[in-house]
């Protein structure tokens, strides 16, 4: 599968869309959460290439510490080259550990148990709030790092956590194309390579564990409707729909 000629002419061309935007829409600065993995590697790297204000979030939450080191890292040589670049660590468990606590006393009860999944993603929302809020100090906005994949083909993110975002540069871009994209402009080996994970569970697991796909066998579904990954990219689109659709809205009859 090849949709791109070339990859130096999409850095331009993506750069120059978030410049465009930025000017249009009288944006002071780009946010950016970095996990440390390879989407947010290379949402980040373009925002730097613009030479506008960008501020790079390191939010470690009980996070492998895989990705925590290699967020450090790549958040570190993006400031120490880029002038324009700020990097800015929050340390989130403490908020995370004390929302659960806050509500004990409902799952005390013996009524409810406490849902993995759920804590998994609160812990996304949370540094959504956390994106936001700096976001909404420095006048700028929160730049999304989701790929073709997971945000229109499994829904593969949390619903006002991770998705919860004002542009998107990669969207129309497939993981391979993304990881592609990284190698060209100089995210480090460490990341282009590393197994793709959403950080958000105790046990590591990763994104092809939650999914029973690779990427690669997921876009071989988008893009022919066969192949080994077609079960699971239709039983996660299905279940999912309430993510990658419009928010139902009742229309009233006049």
């Amino acid at each position: 599968m090849t949709r791109i000629d070339s990859y130096e002419d999409l850095t331009d061309n993506i750069v120059d869309w978030l410049k465009d935007y930025y000017y249009e829409n009288n944006v002071k600065a780009f946010v950016v959460g970095v996990s440390g993995g390879i989407d947010s590697a290379v949402v980040s790297s373009l925002c730097a290439r613009t030479g506008l204000p960008t501020y790079v979030v390191c939010m470690p939450l009980e996070s492998k510490f895989e990705n925590s080191r290699l967020s450090d890292v790549h958040s570190k040589a993006l400031e120490a080259k880029y002038d324009n670049v700020k990097r800015i660590e929050v340390e989130l468990f403490s908020a995370y550990d004390s929302l659960l606590k806050s509500i004990d006393w409902w799952t005390e009860k013996g009524e409810y148990t406490s849902s993995e999944h759920a804590n998994a993603n609160t812990k996304s929302r949370i540094r959504m709030v956390t994106l936001y809020q700096i976001a909404g100090t420095v006048g700028g906005i929160v730049v999304g790092t989701g790929n073709k994949v997971e945000d229109y083909g499994v829904g593969f993110y949390t619903k006002y956590g991770d998705g919860g975002v004002d542009i998107a540069p990669l969207a129309d871009l497939y993981k391979t194309e993304v990881r592609e994209l990284g190698r060209q402009i100089g995210v480090i080996p460490e990341i282009i390579s590393a197994t793709p994970t959403d950080g958000l569970w105790e046990d590591g697991r990763n994104d092809e564990d939650q999914i029973g796909a690779s990427y690669e066998q997921l876009e071989e579904a988008m893009e022919t409707g066969a192949g080994p990954g077609l079960e699971a990219l239709q039983k996660f689109y299905t279940q999912n729909r309430h993510k990658i659709d419009p928010i139902p809205t009742y229309k009233l009859e006049v």
